[in-house]
Formats: structure tokens, sequence, C-alpha cells
């Protein structure tokens, strides 16, 4: 259990205001934090982490990490961080930036393993991809075998194919290892396949705690009215404008045709605040 009881004042857009969270957290959970920019996530990573002081208190595990007499240096917290960032080292190969973090060459390769790596192992981050170096940062990130793991959009600059790849390689360290992670995305469709409760920040406060996440799917239908602009007759899909958007579907009526005029008709996802 992780118990949160902080507050902070921060210098946002609207000028300042005060994070204030009051939170507890199941061990093994998978937590989405969702808000605008600037309403206080990637600051509450970093104050759990240790990474910034806030005053309150934070209990891992009923051992206080902080408190009014007490703080427990970062460096002791036993927590995986991963950034956007990859921030590896470029003068160390694949496994020697895993080995810089813990000498568990048979850990190191297992998690190599488990992520599609193993084969890189002896190449250096300027020769791998994107999509490779951030896998990397994330088996780094769980060298320690970390009970808390931190993510901070950590794949928003990954394009969408490496993205879900990595979202599936982050559930599968998840499960396997038994982890509670902390997440800041903005990305609707990733915080419901990975996490199983949402938070939502709206100028430094919880404004939402949801903690089934189907209830984030809408009950009520809408018709949006399209035009067709393209038919995929190889993929049996159509490509729809309705004058703001794209949208492709598969095609069930053999009949339609370029310049149409068609209604979708569709259950959608409500959209939390985006930045």
């Amino acid at each position: 259990m992780i118990e949160i009881d902080i507050s902070k004042e921060l210098s946002g857009a609207i000028g300042k205001m005060e994070l204030r969270v009051n939170l507890k957290i199941k061990e093994g959970d998978f937590i989405a934090l969702s808000g605008e920019s600037g309403s206080g996530k990637t600051t509450l990573l970093r104050i759990i982490s240790g990474l910034e002081k806030a005053k309150g208190s934070i209990k891992v595990n009923n051992k206080i990490w902080q408190d009014k007499k007490f703080f427990l240096p970062v460096q002791k917290r036993g927590i995986g961080y991963l950034f956007q960032n990859y921030a590896l080292f470029s003068n160390m190969t694949v496994l020697g930036n895993l080995l810089f973090v813990k000498k568990d060459i048979k850990f190191a390769k297992e998690l190599l393993d488990i992520t599609g790596l193993i084969e890189l192992k002896d190449r250096y981050p300027s020769t791998l991809s994107g999509g490779q170096q951030q896998r990397v940062s994330l088996c780094r990130a769980f060298m320690n075998k970390p009970k808390l793991l931190l993510l901070d959009e950590p794949l928003s600059a990954l394009d969408p194919k490496i993205r879900e790849k990595l979202q599936n390689d982050i559930l599968r360290l998840h499960k396997r290892f038994k982890t509670t992670t902390i997440m800041v995305s903005h990305d609707i469709s990733e915080i419901y396949k990975l996490s199983n409760r949402i938070i939502e920040l709206y100028q430094g406060k919880i404004i939402k705690d949801i903690d089934n996440k189907h209830d984030l799917v809408a009950n009520e239908t809408i018709e949006i009215k399209a035009k067709i602009i393209d038919i995929l007759k190889d993929t049996n899909e159509i490509i729809l404008s309705n004058g703001q958007r794209l949208f492709k579907i598969k095609n069930q009526n053999p009949n339609l045709k370029i310049n149409q005029q068609v209604q979708i008709i569709t259950k959608p996802i409500k959209i939390l605040k985006e930045a």
C-alpha cells in the first residue's frame, strides 16, 4: 500500500497553484495519471520518487519515505523511473547500460530476452532506433526489481506501431514482477489498455478517480455525417471525412461510392482532458 498526502505550491499557466494530493494506491495497481499540461502530474511523480520535496507524508508498505521529520533519499527508495528521453550512456553497450545499475548478467539477459533485445546486447545506443532505445531504458528501470515503477509519458515520441509494442512490454513486465506502476499519459487508448485505475488532475487537485476503466466508455450513441473520399479494395476499407477528421472503417456495403454521404453511428470513448 502506498499512502500519499502531500502539498506543494507550483507556478502553472494560470499563475500560482497548490498541488494537493491525498491518495492510497494498492500494491500491484497500474495507475494512469491524466490531466492538462501544468496540472501537476510530473511534479507528483518527482515528489513520490524523491527528486522533489513537498510538505506532507509518503508511506510505502508502512515504511515512511517522508514526513515532517524524515526524508528518504531518492537512491534508497528502490524506484524504477522511465522518462520521455532515453537517458542511456552512449559509451556503454545495451548490456553495459543494464549492468551499470546492478551487476547481474543473468537477470539483465532475462530482461533483454523478454523485450526481444537479446540479439542487440552488444550494440551501442547510437545504433538503435528510438523504440529500441526506450526498451533498453525500460529494462534498465527493472534491473533493481523495483516494487514501484514511475512512467512519465515515455512513449509519447514514438510512432503508433512501436508504441503498441512497448505498451505490451510494459504490461508484461508489470505483471511478471508484480510491480506497482504509476504512468502519466494523455493517450486514452493507452490508458484503457494498461491501467486499472485512472486519476485525473486539474490545477493540482484530483477531480476524477476511476477504479473501473470501463466507466470511460460512454453509454450514449452518436451519429457522424461524413463523405467517402476513398475506397481501399485491397483491405476492404473506406476512408471518410466529416470536414474536420478522417476516419477509416471496414466497408460492409459493396455498393458504396466515392463522394457518397454516409452516417457513422458509434459509441465513443469519453475523452479525458488533453494537453
